[in-house]
């Protein structure tokens, strides 16, 4: 099987990851269809990318409206995450970032998503909430722990990420899962280039996670977006077999929800969309979106944390 650091099968002297990866050599058989029809073209990268995985490899104009999408997404994150203190509800966090994405003509992507609809403008995912809260009446009290999520349409363009934050002061379990998905998040973002492996980033995260005792969620991942909400591939934050090779133009998102407690969630039977930790204990996440580039990777909704 011809490995990555191997030469490429072109005879260029190059290695394969640096040459014609991920495209592997032509078969007697495609030889043979060649010499039939010389006139047909070989897919690109891009086309094959599409064709055989249904992964959008995107253009520059795409990566530019992508990317302006990104920044006003982790502008309105990091406003709205400023507001949340003790005795802010949750609605009102809601409100705030529905008036900002007004003012940016922008869309916010949750609103009506899905079935049921989504009711609300941002999830705001409080303690044992391990993703998609919806926000309602209830005020934050110190101590807590919240995820807040914002993805926005600008130009038909999305931007999607989440941030954590902690009210005053929190307990040491509750302090633990917010900072260990934070360096998941970023530990698994300092490998993206060409040529890693899509399950490269499940590994990083759940080796990290569980050197802290930590679990990681399997229910829910992280996904291709861009110039849909969500796209090919599914980013999983766990250990997993999917060898896909990144490639320049890629974008999506990588989000871990690691638990304190068991990995498993249940959904709310009522709301069908909030999920909590099937043992009540805390969840954390952390989200960016990021690009592939040529040399690496580019993070495309840079909030500070």
């Amino acid at each position: 099987m011809l490995r990555r650091n191997d030469p490429c099968w072109c005879s260029s002297g190059e290695k394969w990851k640096k040459c014609h990866f991920p495209l592997l050599p032509p078969t007697e058989e495609n030889s043979k269809e060649k010499t039939r029809s010389k006139t047909k073209p070989e897919l690109s990268v891009k086309a094959l990318y599409l064709k055989n995985f249904n992964i959008l490899i995107k253009d520059e104009r795409e990566i530019a409206g992508i990317r302006q999408a990104g920044h006003l997404a982790a502008q309105i994150l990091d406003a709205t995450c400023a507001k949340a203190k003790a005795g802010v509800t949750t609605q009102e966090l809601n409100d705030y970032a529905s008036k900002l994405h007004r003012e940016a003509g922008a869309i916010a992507a949750p609103l009506h998503y899905g079935e049921p609809p989504f009711p609300k403008s941002i999830c705001t995912s409080i303690n044992e909430v391990i993703c998609h809260g919806i926000p309602d009446q209830t005020k934050l009290i110190e101590g807590d722990i919240v995820n807040i999520d914002v993805t926005c349409i600008l130009n038909g363009f999305y931007g999607d990420c989440s941030r954590m934050v902690v009210i005053g002061k929190t307990t040491p379990e509750r302090q633990l899962v917010v900072d260990v998905a934070y360096e998941c998040l970023m530990r698994s973002i300092a490998i993206l280039k060409p040529g890693a492996l899509l399950s490269d980033i499940g590994e990083v995260i759940e080796s990290y996670a569980k050197s802290f005792k930590c679990s990681v969620v399997n229910q829910f991942v992280g996904h291709g977006v861009g110039v849909d909400f969500h796209e090919n591939p599914q980013v999983a934050h766990y250990r997993n077999s999917m060898r896909l090779p990144l490639v320049a133009g890629m974008t999506f998102t990588i989000e871990p929800m690691i638990n304190a407690g068991v990995r498993q969630g249940v959904i709310d039977e009522l709301d069908k969309w909030t999920a909590r930790t099937a043992d009540g204990k805390p969840s954390a996440q952390w989200e960016h979106m990021l690009l592939i580039t040529e040399t690496g990777h580019e993070i495309l909704t840079p909030w500070t944390r």
